[in-house]
């Protein structure tokens, strides 16, 4: 049986076709092509004709033109359309011209930039040129570190290499930064929220040091796509940038199916588990010899399909050696073999965490399966991506859990296919992330009174610093005055200055796996909560509150950690408001201060979300602010004998719910980066009221984007509640029954319907 057969043989199982809730086909491609640029070197013509490109795609010749007029551009195409080439072009001519230019490829992963590399190495083979290549991270040794600063054409890594070994040390990189010609930011999409703000950043210092040198690089960008990538390009880099979105590359027949776990115990609104199902569906299509991907949202979960699947090629006579595992903390050489078995056809099935999501050439695969919604929008098609990376017919499957999220997309799987709503947001003012990079940049070279690091405010921010004795102030120069090195004690990843180290315990010898900000420590690796790093589960043994150190050690365990806070938010200042008085409600956005005390911890049984133990905890109060939007609910909406006080209240826990579990597939952002408060009779507002706000020290934009597209979100939250198969509420939609009340599905409703959405 073919690929083609088994897809008609699919079509027919009538067990399978009664949990599809969508097959969509998506119609083949054609590629569009364009002639060689005029202007392009004889010599890359040559290499390219010995690779058998003899035509670009329409957007890798756009792109090379674009760049050619001296514009910065965004490349936005699926994965595998070429768009390694697409920056390789320009870059290689400018380099080829004038040998003295140099580059930067900031790519978010390692893996990616070893592929990246390896893929600009074998077209220097072809040119048969003397261009140096080179990655430049935490793996790269001593001695190969001087070559690279010093004879570097092409240096590849990452923003945290960029922030901590590049920009502090620019005095050891002159080279570099006189001939810096193009800075290429590849995968955009993946620098949103927190991380986003501290890259713009980043690069703000970057462009600084480049100036210094007398050099002004243009920008390359490419990004999955997202509903804003040229906006998030302009944020990042602060610069106008050209949208080149007419993707030339050919794509085969794609089926597009999405799957539904069948319902065992409709009063709960419980599905049978994802690992279990994807298994199943697995044993329908490894007899057919197709190639196969699994996307796993978690280490454990990778290594348990893994394990299964084995058993299953065991049972149907195929060697279990042609079913692998891939994701994080495999050896390297490990995960190469698995890339280079996939590529030649010795491996039939791989499970993988998202870390084959990005562009690593894997070769040809014919079907992808997804156990469990991958968290956005754009990752769902990087991942569909996989299957199908030439001109083949292709197979790809995403099955839902009963998380809220998965349950919404798959019930409405038209909004996936019409129109991609995601926005990736960031805040490159947020004060704590820009006060850190602001002494970053003054140790790595002094400010003057006339320099403007951000547009509005830097000289109030040094004269600050100044104050705290952190800049001295001499001839109208701010001069760092500390012996600290203020890059390492900067996280790209967080907004709090002062951060709580994680320690793993667990081996023969400690060592530190990670940080968190010490506003979200309490609610993360408070003790005996399960904190999961790079989905592996650690157990915190205990909370050093005093030495900010937070022990763990690895476990296996079938639930996971919420932790039970008290949250007090007061408005500080009221931003932006917009009257919906005849809807019944009105919306604000503003400053609040939040003060959180974690008072214990439910333990939380995956898949199935039953609470199923409690815990006590013993912290002390934490003080935040930051941004939030909040719908205020007038009291004509609850005249209705049935609104009585604890009614309504279970009918906001629930809208909140699901707000939370929804509000990331409108605004790329991680569940935990918002919170939801719901409250019968507001202290501020003295209204029925519930409050969306970012979990980050000074807001990072989500409530923000939020706030313009409020309606949508509300509206998706009642067709979701609405449609969910349970009778008075569950995990997938307003929460379980036991916690949201016997009336807190009915009273959603009632609220919601009344808002007119």
């Amino acid at each position: 049986m073919n690929l083609e057969q088994l897809i008609d043989y699919l079509g027919n199982d009538s067990e399978f076709q009664k949990n599809l809730t969508k097959w969509m086909v998506l119609d083949s491609k054609e590629a569009v092509y364009a002639d060689f640029p005029e202007n392009l070197d004889v010599r890359l013509k040559n290499a390219l004709l010995k690779k058998n490109i003899s035509r670009l795609y329409t957007h890798q010749c756009e792109t090379f033109n674009q760049v050619q007029k001296g514009h910065n551009a965004v490349v936005v195409t699926p994965t595998a359309s070429g768009k390694t080439l697409s920056y390789n072009l320009p870059v290689f001519q400018e380099i080829l011209n004038h040998p003295e230019s140099r580059a930067v490829y900031l790519f978010p992963t390692k893996a990616l930039s070893q592929d990246q590399v390896k893929e600009a190495q074998d077209l220097v083979r072809l040119l048969d040129v003397n261009i140096k290549t080179h990655t430049f991270d935490g793996d790269t040794p001593r001695d190969i570190r001087r070559t690279i600063r010093s004879a570097g054409h092409i240096v590849v890594t990452n923003p945290d290499m960029l922030h901590q070994g590049i920009l502090p040390h620019h005095t050891l990189w002159i080279k570099l930064f006189e001939n810096l010609k193009f800075i290429v930011i590849d995968e955009i999409h993946a620098y949103r929220g927190v991380f986003g703000s501290h890259l713009a950043n980043v690069l703000r210092r970057l462009k600084r040091i480049c100036a210094f040198y007398g050099s002004q690089p243009q920008f390359i960008c490419s990004s999955a796509t997202i509903a804003n990538p040229q906006q998030l390009a302009e944020n990042l880099i602060e610069e106008k940038t050209i949208l080149i979105d007419n993707n030339g590359a050919p794509r085969g027949v794609k089926h597009f199916l999405f799957y539904n776990q069948p319902v065992v115990n409709r009063e709960l609104g419980l599905r049978r588990g994802v690992v279990s199902e994807v298994k199943q569906i697995a044993r329908k299509i490894m007899p057919t010899g197709a190639q196969m991907i699994i996307f796993a949202r978690s280490r454990l979960r990778v290594e348990v399909l893994t394990t299964y699947l084995r058993e299953v090629a065991k049972q149907l006579k195929i060697n279990p050696d042609k079913v692998r595992g891939y994701r994080g903390g495999y050896l390297p050489k490990e995960r190469r073999a698995v890339e280079q078995g996939l590529k030649n056809g010795q491996i039939q099935v791989v499970v993988s965490t998202n870390a084959l999501e990005l562009g690593i050439d894997i070769g040809q695969l014919d079907v992808a399966i997804m156990a469990g919604w991958p968290g956005s929008v754009s990752s769902t098609w990087q991942q569909a991506g996989r299957a199908g990376r030439r001109q083949s017919a292709s197979l790809t499957i995403l099955t839902a859990s009963s998380a809220p999220l998965d349950q919404y997309i798959i019930e409405h799987p038209d909004y996936f296919f019409k129109k991609n709503p995601e926005t990736a947001q960031i805040d490159r003012e947020n004060l704590t992330v820009l006060m850190s990079h602001l002494k970053c940049a003054a140790f790595e070279l002094p400010f003057t009174e006339e320099e403007r690091f951000t547009p509005d405010i830097t000289p109030q921010l040094l004269d600050f610093l100044v104050e705290e004795n952190v800049l001295r102030k001499t001839d109208g120069k701010y001069f760092w005055m500390r012996e600290i090195y203020p890059a390492d004690e900067v996280s790209l990843r967080s907004t709090a200055a002062e951060n709580v180290v994680i320690i793993d315990t667990g081996g023969y010898d400690s060592r530190v796996i990670g940080e968190i900000d010490l506003f979200a420590a309490p609610e993360m690796v408070h003790k005996e909560a399960i904190y999961i790093h790079s989905s592996v589960q650690f157990h915190v043994d205990d909370l050093d509150w005093d030495e900010k150190k937070a022990y763990v050690h690895e476990v296996d365990v079938d639930y996971y950690t919420d932790a039970i806070t008290k949250t007090d938010l007061k408005v500080l200042d009221i931003v932006q408001e917009s009257q919906n008085e005849n809807r019944g409600y009105q919306k604000y956005y503003g400053e609040a201060a939040i003060t959180r005390v974690t008072t214990g911890y439910k333990k939380i049984k995956f898949h199935t979300h039953e609470n199923i133990g409690n815990g006590r905890v013993y912290l002390p109060e934490m003080e935040m602010q930051t941004t939030t939007l909040w719908w205020e609910f007038s009291d004509d909406l609850f005249v209705d004998p049935f609104f009585k006080e604890s009614v309504i209240g279970e009918g906001l826990k629930g809208i909140a719910h699901a707000l939370k579990n929804l509000i990331p597939l409108y605004i790329m952002c991680d569940i935990s980066d918002i919170a939801v408060i719901p409250r019968v009779n507001d202290p501020f507002t003295h209204k029925p009221t519930i409050y969306v706000y970012d979990k980050f020290q000074g807001g990072i934009g989500l409530s923000k984007k939020l706030f313009s597209i409020d309606s949508v979100v509300l509206k998706a939250v009642n067709d979701h509640i609405a449609g969910c198969v349970c009778k008075q509420g569950c995990p997938s939609c307003t929460g379980p029954s036991l916690e949201g009340g016997l009336f807190g599905k009915e009273s959603a409703l009632k609220i919601l319907e009344m808002l007119q959405l």
